[in-house]
């Protein structure tokens, strides 16, 4: 059984940085799983922030956070990082991680109900 675990979330000033983990156990290899983070601000739906596919690491970014966040690969920790700069107020949310096991690429990854796998979620709350 896939289990995700975030990291990383807190409270930073408009402008700060914060960089998530989303660590995998249950005898997974990360390399083989594509990893999606989504987020969910109060009131609002989850959304696709970013992802990183299996194999070769394809990224792929939701437009308001291109150049701003970067998603990335430690297959040695088996954990996918997600790199949070020049944070704005409305980028506070719940932010989660998701996996699933190889299968579909692309921007299909930008579909929540691609992913078999969820992390409890972590909160970030960025101060204006």
């Amino acid at each position: 059984q896939v289990q995700l675990v975030e990291s990383g979330g807190g409270l930073v000033q408009a402008g700060g940085s914060l960089r998530l983990s989303c660590a995998a156990s249950g005898g997974t290899f990360i390399s083989a799983f594509s990893v999606g983070w989504f987020r969910q601000a109060p009131d609002k739906e989850r959304e696709f922030v970013a992802a990183i596919s299996w194999g070769p690491g394809n990224t792929y970014y939701k437009d308001i956070v291109k150049g701003r966040f970067t998603i990335s690969r430690d297959n040695a920790k088996n954990t996918v990082y997600l790199q949070m700069n020049s944070l704005k107020a409305e980028d506070t949310a719940v932010y989660y991680c998701a996996a699933r096991k190889e299968g579909r690429t692309g921007w299909a990854l930008a579909l929540s109900g691609q992913y078999d796998y969820w992390g409890q979620g972590t909160q970030v709350t960025v101060s204006s």
